[in-house]
């Protein structure tokens, strides 16, 4: 696969120090013998914020779950820092400092939204009230609704309340799964700009994204995968500004996100 978007190592946020978090060359997959990852690579430093774009089952998805420990890796390896966490367990990478929201099913319904951040922190009782008043800071909306069911939020707010009970354990890095999908152009767009506002506070964010084009906007860098392989990496501007990029992927997942 081509590598030929390559940013400089100044146009990289905290290039030169120790990787947040690092995948190399994972081969992984959800059954035995059948991979979704084919030697697939990501890096992503302090402060820095990673879209990862490409074709429906390039293995986007798949990557973020190789990186959480819910799909399996068959080979290569997952570091935390300078730790391996190759195939750790999920619950032991989110202590570690390591969160993950997924597309779907990413809140509990039944419960508050103050019930659901409690149970983001269940593992540090301690700091509830520090860690609550900084989500009540970071997502007003929520605070205003706070006792409201999770069940009963918009597709923005449930996102916003799977992204804040996720922070609410202080990652390092935070790995979001579509958190655009199936929100309105305007909801997306509030959504990017949380994102990025989540971004400054330091924690590392590594999102997958189907809005290829927003995505490559806002984001510091980007990979594009292809059949589970990294096809191109980059600056996220110079990956949406870049012809080979534009006409071999940015036009035919606009032609998908159409068709949804």
């Amino acid at each position: 696969m081509n590598t030929e978007t390559t940013p400089s190592p100044a146009a990289v946020p905290g290039a030169g120090q120790t990787p947040v978090v690092e995948a190399k060359d994972l081969v992984a997959g959800y059954l035995p013998g059948v991979n979704i990852l084919n030697g697939c690579s990501l890096t992503a430093y302090p402060g820095e914020m990673i879209g990862i774009i490409g074709p429906n089952g390039a293995g986007k998805s798949t990557l973020l779950k190789a990186m959480f420990g819910l799909v399996k890796v068959h080979s290569g390896t997952v570091h935390l820092g300078e730790r391996d966490i190759t195939n750790m367990a999920a619950n032991q990478l989110v202590q570690m400092g390591v969160g993950f929201v997924p597309q779907s099913n990413n809140v509990f319904p039944s419960l508050s939204i103050q019930e659901n951040l409690r149970m983001g922190l269940f593992l540090r009782p301690k700091k509830l009230r520090e860690r609550l008043d900084a989500m009540w800071d970071l997502f007003p909306n929520l605070h205003d609704r706070k006792d409201r069911s999770a069940g009963a939020l918009s597709g923005g707010e449930r996102q916003s309340l799977a992204m804040a009970r996720a922070l609410m354990m202080e990652p390092s890095v935070l790995l979001l799964d579509e958190p655009s999908a199936g929100l309105s152009p305007v909801r997306q767009d509030e959504t990017f700009i949380r994102t990025r506002q989540i971004n400054k506070t330091g924690v590392c964010v590594v999102m997958v994204e189907q809005n290829a084009r927003r995505c490559l906007q806002v984001c510091d860098r980007g990979y594009v995968l292809d059949q589970g392989r990294d096809a191109y990496t980059g600056g996220g501007r110079e990956l949406a500004n870049d012809p080979k990029v534009i006409e071999l992927y940015l036009g035919t997942l606009a032609k998908e996100v159409g068709k949804e």
